[in-house]
């Protein structure tokens, strides 16, 4: 399923397809400028390029870990050079892959490999509509729930690799995959603090795939419309007050004043009420507590899964308290949903930050952007 960590959902964990002619590609190891793959906003992820080999090195795979996971990439047909027995070989570029996060779809498309997907833990999640094209023709496998993924479907398949994501070091189901004698490879995109440097993440994909000039041109563009976007608000004096989370128990969760939520509220020029928190996860308040400090906010952008104030209020009746609540300006991230219900922001959001941002500024400063429509955002009603 998509990287839905819990307290993440409840606020918003950031997160168009391009229309491009599937095909198997590969490209020669020569025609790959390593001069191109340079990382300018992620920090969890390096790489060395040798030529006929890759040095791939995830350094901080999930949170509070002490060190990180190598990996050696092999071009095809070519000899895989001395090093370290306990550092996985990889034969690229792949032929095959399974992935575990929605949130890895999108880069596929976007290298134009989306025909390299043959796995996924309940495809149902999936929004893109070329891969649903693949998954309505029995292309893509539904391999379970996570946890009870079916691992002999997933041997049958023979996938060149399995590209995941951990929260500890355990490694949970890739471990198990792994002792299959099945290549995985960890992700750890959601670990990022700035929106590009999640979306950056896709040239470690295309690692993977001889894409690395690919993923460059479309890291460009992304980054470029994010800056632009953010350089409209520069001008503003007023930024409007914003609360986002909601209640779970007794709980209210809500993204730190450094988490990766926050930092795209003040790039969109809005006053998040808990800016000021030194913190980069998520607090744990309670309602009591954010009432205080946020009755009188201006909007409440990230409801978890409402989709009306009426689901609000059933709810939590303390809810209505709130003036965003009283004046009709609550947003949800969830307007957009896939032909089989899952979230396209869940999906699409890590990678093109530029359309979370325009959305922000649209909702906070739509005078900045009048032609512009929100595209994941919606207001509830």
């Amino acid at each position: 399923m998509g990287k839905i960590i819990f307290p993440a959902v409840l606020s918003f964990v950031f997160i168009a397809i391009v229309n491009c002619t599937p095909s198997r590609r590969e490209p020669s190891i020569n025609a790959i400028d390593s001069s191109l793959f340079t990382i300018k906003y992620a920090h969890g992820f390096n790489v060395s390029n040798h030529g006929s080999y890759k040095m791939v090195e995830v350094t901080y795979p999930y949170q509070g870990a002490s060190s990180g996971y190598t990996y050696l990439l092999v071009q095809k047909g070519e000899p895989i050079p001395a090093h370290d027995p306990s550092t996985p070989v990889i034969t690229i570029p792949l032929e095959s892959i399974v992935c575990t996060s929605t949130t890895h779809i999108p880069a596929l498309d976007y290298l134009d490999e989306t025909d390299a997907l043959i796995g996924f833990p309940s495809t149902d999640y999936i929004s893109s509509p070329k891969m649903r094209t693949r998954i309505d023709a029995g292309k893509v496998k539904d391999l379970g729930m996570d946890k009870g993924m079916n691992l002999e479907l997933l041997v049958t398949l023979k996938p060149s690799m399995v590209m995941g994501y951990s929260m500890n070091n355990d490694l949970g189901q890739l471990k198990k995959i792994q002792e299959l004698g099945i290549p995985i490879v960890v992700n750890a995109e959601y670990l990022e603090k700035h929106p590009l440097g999640r979306a950056e993440w896709i040239k470690f994909m295309a690692l993977f795939f001889n894409k690395e000039k690919e993923a460059d041109s479309v890291f460009r563009l992304i980054e470029s419309e994010y800056n632009n976007t953010r350089e409209l608000v520069k001008a503003v004096v007023s930024a409007p007050t914003v609360m986002s989370g909601i209640v779970y128990g007794d709980t209210w969760f809500l993204p730190g004043g450094q988490n990766y939520a926050a930092k795209l509220l003040d790039d969109a020029g809005c006053h998040y009420l808990w800016k000021e928190d030194p913190s980069n996860g998520f607090l744990e308040l309670s309602f009591e507590s954010v009432y205080a400090k946020a009755k009188e906010a201006d909007l409440w952008i990230g409801v978890g899964s409402f989709r009306s104030l009426a689901e609000i209020k059933a709810a939590e009746e303390r809810y209505a308290r709130f003036k965003p609540f009283r004046e009709g300006k609550v947003y949800t991230y969830n307007s957009r949903q896939g032909a089989k219900g899952g979230s396209e922001f869940l999906e699409l959001g890590y990678l093109r930050p530029d359309f979370i941002l325009k959305d922000l500024v649209k909702i906070a400063h739509p005078e900045l952007m009048p032609d512009y429509s929100l595209y994941f955002y919606g207001k509830l009603k």
